[in-house]
């Protein structure tokens, strides 16, 4: 039984990345927002911006997805006579790699139209031919993945007058979590156009397009005061969600002079413009503790509270006290927003009516008991194990290293270390045990954890509640804010 709800956990982790949350529309490189389309088509040899309307549609079935787009655009200039029409469908095929947690997305084209009307000539997509490939890595954290892609555009101009080959080369990385998804591409166009004159001398020109083009959403906590004086409470947090799309055009395009192309001079020049969708707002739970006003950590322990990480009915959080194993893996898991087995368990409840009950591996742990979900799915994620073969120790203290490569094994992280017999930077590194140092190294490079002031890491300290109250907010904020700055504006502005 065991075997089998942890096949139906991967399999149900494998197909999260098949979410169309931020994924640029197409490979034009044009971003949108729940309005208006924008994109620039080159294949004139002059940069045009085009806006208009994009539909889009997906369909899923088992490992399979299609995404259909349908772009109906015009000029942003008005003075220019054009006109451009596409509905192009891509197909994904997901091949799952249940034993290594990863997945191969391979994606193709199924249909596509095209057709750019620019005064009195008409461009015409005869031939679309697109690979891309990618490695999605499904970690317990968050989905990270990366792609290649090799395309080609084949266009008529007004039939036999002429032709334009657009070879694309590039790739996509991303990532995804319940606190925000990113995904860039990195994308280079080749231009290649030739066009015969009535004299029956032929034209032709190269250009090239490099195109950066990010989609990304994220979730953020605010604080929200009570505007009211006579009120039970004084604020609360808001929980805000943002999608924003970025694009960037870098182009080597030949000059017009005179409605002539030149290809021997050379136009160089940059576009880059941007889209918002409007915020989503959703208030959250109000924590009133009576122990925690004035603390240092007040404010980490009110946002996990709001967000439900932690959900005492006591008035009293005891901030100073330990945190406990059973304690910290249920805020882990909580705090991702993971989805847990028993939930897997419920929707698939009918295929195992005749299966045998389930029995937990642990003796001090039932299956009954209400975290034992949240400890079944963190040990069957590999985040975390039992202190012996048949022993959890739930409400065993937690040390700092523990708490540390928890949080980094549910990242994937751990295996980004260096080659074994490094030295860490902090005072106390001899006192880090062998299995954690790894961990804590990696953990000190994304600035999840920081010394104190005498350099120390305090490894074998008995981490407080208070204290991994902060160690989970730098968690979410990590996952909030630093993997799409690595996402998106690093790339954007040094690719």
């Amino acid at each position: 039984m065991k075997k089998f709800i942890v096949n139906l956990l991967i399999i149900s982790l494998l197909l999260i990345p098949t979410s169309a949350w931020a994924t640029p529309p197409g490979f034009s490189g044009g971003v949108n927002n729940e309005y208006e389309y924008e994109e620039v088509v080159f294949l004139t040899g002059e940069p045009i911006k085009f806006h208009g309307t994009m539909t889009v549609s997906e369909r899923e079935k088992e490992n399979e997805k299609t995404t259909s787009y349908t772009f109906k655009l015009t000029p942003e200039d008005r003075s220019i006579d054009a006109k451009l029409d596409r509905k192009i469908t891509f197909v994904t095929t997901y091949t799952k790699r249940n034993d290594k947690g990863q997945t191969i997305g391979q994606t193709v084209i199924d249909k596509y139209r095209e057709t750019l009307k620019i005064g009195k000539d008409k461009y015409e997509l005869e031939d679309y031919q697109l690979s891309q490939s990618d490695l999605i890595d499904n970690r317990p954290a968050s989905d990270f993945y990366s792609g290649n892609l090799k395309a080609r555009k084949y266009y008529k101009i007004n039939k036999d007058e002429g032709e334009v080959i657009v070879d694309i080369t590039g790739g996509d990385v991303g990532y995804e979590n319940f606190w925000g998804s990113t995904e860039t591409l990195l994308l280079d166009y080749r231009i290649t156009s030739s066009i015969e004159k009535d004299d029956e001398s032929s034209k032709s020109w190269n250009g090239t397009v490099k195109v950066r083009v990010s989609d990304s959403k994220t979730k953020t906590l605010r604080y929200s005061d009570n505007k009211a004086n006579f009120s039970s409470f004084y604020g609360g947090h808001v929980r805000v969600t943002n999608r924003e799309m970025v694009t960037s055009y870098d182009y080597n395009l030949p000059k017009i002079e005179d409605n002539e192309i030149n290809d021997r001079r050379r136009k160089i020049g940059s576009i880059q413009f941007m889209k918002q969708m409007v915020p989503k707002v959703e208030r959250l739970i109000i924590p009133k503790f009576k122990d925690i006003g004035g603390h240092w950590a007040e404010e980490y322990i009110k946002k996990l509270y709001s967000l439900d990480v932690f959900d005492e009915n006591s008035t009293f959080f005891s901030p100073d006290i330990p945190f406990t194993r059973v304690e910290f893996i249920k805020g882990v898991m909580k705090a991702c927003n993971m989805r847990t087995s028993l939930e897997e368990e419920k929707k698939t409840s009918r295929r195992r009516r005749n299966k045998p009950k389930e029995v937990s591996p642990f003796k001090d742990v039932k299956v009954e008991d209400k975290n034992y979900k949240y400890i079944k799915d963190a040990i069957e994620k590999r985040i975390i194990s039992g202190v012996s073969e048949d022993l959890f120790a739930p409400n065993k203290p937690l040390t700092k290293a523990q708490a540390v490569t928890i949080l980094i094994k549910a990242l994937g992280f751990d295996y980004k270390a260096p080659a074994p017999g490094f030295y860490t930077t902090f005072t106390d590194d001899r006192e880090i045990p062998n299995w954690a140092k790894d961990s804590i190294y990696i953990a000190r490079e994304i600035n999840l954890i920081q010394p104190d002031d005498y350099n120390r890491i305090n490894p074998n300290k008995l981490i407080t509640r208070a204290e991994a109250s902060e160690l989970l907010v730098r968690f979410l904020e990590f996952l909030q804010k630093d993997l799409q700055r690595d996402y998106r504006e690093d790339i954007i502005n040094f690719n």
